[in-house]
């Protein structure tokens, strides 16, 4: 009964150890389609300005 037990606590570990390689991977990809979701943002203002007829450099001077 001793080595099920000490089997079940060694399996558990090693689950709660996959949880925390997946949860790291999860924040991983959650970060970058956030960053992707930005870039995406900040482009179609960009293009939205520009077609407004503001010029790159209008833009570049308003951004600083």
């Amino acid at each position: 009964m001793r080595e099920s037990l000490k089997s079940q606590r060694a399996e558990v570990k090693q689950v709660e150890k996959e949880i925390t390689k997946l949860e790291a991977k999860k924040a991983k990809a959650d970060a970058k389609a956030a960053e992707e979701a930005k870039k995406a943002e900040a482009e179609a203002v960009l293009k939205k300005l520009l077609a407004s007829g503001m010029s790159a450099d209008e833009i570049l001077e308003k951004l600083k």
